[in-house]
């Protein structure tokens, strides 16, 4: 249910609520449909971290910067809500998973000197620590791996093995990431089926995002992880930005921060998982 006294907001701004649908929520926020006499309005509320409805708004602004792929257009956000424009689901064009490629990848064209964000944010419901700097190698160890250890212990989770085979391989960790230099690509951080659509134009449309800049390879791991996206959107994606040789070898270390986080969030399985990786990576 709505509470009343965001449902007084939005129609002191946008007019006599017609009618509200509820389109699902999850762990993190419940959404909405909202019908205006002006428009139609998306809605994300729910009891949240506070500030993470800023953190969303802000990656959703910032992507919007590159100009290369349809973003919903943030409405207003608030403490405990976010409004954005609804986005009227469709059905895929023929080649949209070749459209969504090259779009991606155009994307990623949108740089900043520095890796990380002027902000620290949120993947899913865990910290993101996204402290500017200049050295990648260092970035991605300490904030994504060594943090993710931390994030784990402060669950009391099991992490010793997985902790000593990391730093065990700090190194050449290291050594992998040495040539990830400036500039960096905008990242949506968090791509994977459930985060993006299909628009009414039936082109995509990404949600959800856990915005910083990196490297351009940890974004295509990210889609894999759920078995990843149709073949046209990797070849389409690689005509129009070429990745650079042992792709392959850093996206194990990509894909296990991803799965680290789960382990974080979600526990179970997951943990083997990691160290499936980490000992694949060695």
């Amino acid at each position: 249910m709505i509470p009343n006294h965001i449902l007084s907001h939005i129609e002191r701004s946008f007019g006599t609520i017609t009618n509200t649908h509820s389109v699902g929520g999850g762990c993190i926020a419940d959404t909405y449909k909202i019908s205006c006499h002006s428009q139609t309005l998306f809605l994300k509320c729910g009891q949240l971290i506070p500030g993470m409805f800023h953190k969303e708004a802000h990656g959703l602004q910032e992507l919007q910067k590159t100009n290369s792929i349809y973003i919903p257009k943030v409405i207003d956000v608030q403490n405990d809500f976010l409004l954005l424009e609804h986005i009227e689901p469709g059905i895929r064009k023929p080649d949209f998973f070749s459209i969504f490629g090259k779009a991606f990848a155009q994307m990623h064209r949108y740089t900043s000197k520095t890796c990380g964000f002027f902000e620290n944010n949120y993947l899913g419901l865990s910290f993101q620590k996204n402290t500017p700097s200049t050295d990648w190698a260092d970035f991605f160890f300490s904030h994504r791996l060594v943090f993710q250890l931390e994030l784990m212990k402060e669950k009391k989770l099991e992490c010793k093995d997985l902790e000593q085979l990391i730093f065990a391989a700090e190194s050449t960790i290291r050594q992998t990431f040495s040539h990830k230099n400036t500039p960096f690509s905008l990242l949506h951080g968090d791509l994977w089926g459930g985060n993006y659509m299909v628009n009414g134009n039936g082109m995509p449309c990404l949600i959800d995002p856990a915005v910083y800049y990196g490297d351009r390879e940890a974004d295509l791991a990210m889609t894999k992880l759920f078995g990843g996206f149709s073949p046209e959107f990797y070849r389409a994606y690689e005509e129009e930005y070429p990745l650079p040789a042992g792709h392959k070898e850093r996206e194990i270390l990509y894909t296990l921060y991803h799965i680290m986080n789960h382990y974080t969030l979600f526990g179970g399985g997951y943990y083997n998982q990691a160290i499936s990786l980490i000992k694949q990576f060695i």
